[in-house]
């Protein structure tokens, strides 16, 4: 453990938080599709309402068809808490585990399936390194106040250390209100760690012209007195989905099938939220496909499975990827593989709890606070 610089707060990097995690049995290794579902069903069934299975919309079909909850990292945080269930199997990534342990009870344990399912953009704003980085920057700011606001997506030490620091958290949809909210209490924004939600955000509340990019440790990024005087400063980081999207997919789409509507999520690049028709969370998304009138055309900007899944549950609408073949999947969404639910599921009929992530109490308490700050918006 590492003592921050300047909150007292102890923490590590995510590489080593949870190095107790194991990894999956050679028996679970090759069991086939009918036979796994059977499997987890008869967990299920045995467990009854003491687990409850939760399922990001990122997730493949063989996931999502055994989730209680289908939806976006905090909706399903909130989704558990609301239920009485002992165990919370969290189909998603480390980050929104921590997040289900912060809001959930005392009496409630949480399970990430798959040691492997690390989210690459929460990890490009690791605590420790805000920690260090921050000293740098306020110095630089002679006296101007900066709030640091941090997306759901990143580690609970870095919700904890924008709570102490003054910040707060914010998801894609409130993300405006996270900045109006910190510009009142501050003279500037830090916003962490993704880049283009930071700036499509700006450009919504009319500060594009104001904005400034920074990467304390790239040599090419400007020094931390160059970007100071910002009124938004941007953390170079980035989803590697919504990165790969570009506007050229959109104007690809609108020759091909000039009847389509595009909607995109607004951690894409600025070009392509400009192109789109609709811009919004992944519950925006489902939403916009839910409410289409049948016959209607979408293009959908995400991660490639939630346009898998909006295309089988609403036939009536063509549901197409915006990029084609060319849409990746979530690499660390795919290592919460079926198999693993499998084990986790068996191990907790069988009495034993595998892969528990447990936010440490100091830290817990520090990030409800900034979620706190959030959910008062």
């Amino acid at each position: 453990m590492v003592r921050m610089n300047t909150v007292e707060l102890e923490t590590e990097l995510s590489l080593f938080k949870y190095g107790d995690l194991e990894q999956l049995p050679h028996e679970y290794r090759e069991l086939r599709e009918g036979e796994r579902a059977d499997r987890i069903e008869a967990a299920r069934d045995e467990l009854g309402d003491d687990v409850v299975v939760l399922g990001h919309n990122y997730q493949r079909r063989e996931i999502v068809e055994h989730a209680d909850f289908v939806g976006d990292s905090y909706q399903l945080s909130a989704r558990a808490a609301e239920t009485d269930a002992a165990h919370v199997v969290f189909c998603g990534v480390t980050f929104m585990a921590e997040s289900a342990d912060i809001v959930t009870g005392s009496d409630q344990t949480v399970i990430l399936p798959s040691v492997e399912a690390s989210c690459p953009m929460a990890g490009m704003a690791e605590a420790l390194q805000v920690d260090a980085a921050w000293d740098k920057i306020t110095r630089a700011t002679n006296g101007r106040t900066l709030v640091p606001v941090a997306y759901m997506n990143s580690y609970a030490d870095l919700k904890a250390f924008c709570a102490e620091q003054g910040g707060l958290v914010c998801t894609s949809s409130n993300a405006h209100n996270a900045f109006e909210w910190a510009l009142d209490r501050g003279d500037a924004v830090l916003f962490l760690p993704d880049k283009y939600l930071g700036l499509n955000t700006a450009h919504r509340l009319g500060l594009e012209e104001e904005t400034a990019e920074w990467d304390p440790w790239d040599p090419a990024s400007p020094e931390a007195d160059e970007v100071a005087d910002a009124t938004v400063v941007l953390w170079n980081g980035y989803c590697q989905v919504h990165e790969r999207f570009r506007a050229e997919h959109v104007n690809r789409i609108r020759a091909r099938r000039p009847d389509a509507k595009v909607v995109v999520h607004p951690e894409c690049r600025r070009e392509v939220v400009e192109a789109a028709d609709v811009v919004g969370s992944t519950r925006t998304i489902r939403r916009t496909i839910a409410d289409a009138d049948p016959g209607e055309t979408w293009a959908i900007g995400t991660e490639i499975h939630l346009a898998r899944h909006l295309d089988r549950w609403y036939p009536e609408v063509e549901v197409l990827p915006l990029c084609g073949d060319a849409c990746m999947d979530c690499n660390a969404m795919r290592q919460i593989d079926p198999n693993y639910l499998t084990w986790v599921l068996e191990e907790l009929a069988a009495g034993r709890e595998r892969n528990v992530i447990e936010v440490r109490p100091r830290e817990r308490r520090a990030a409800g606070i900034a979620l706190d700050r959030m959910l008062e918006l």
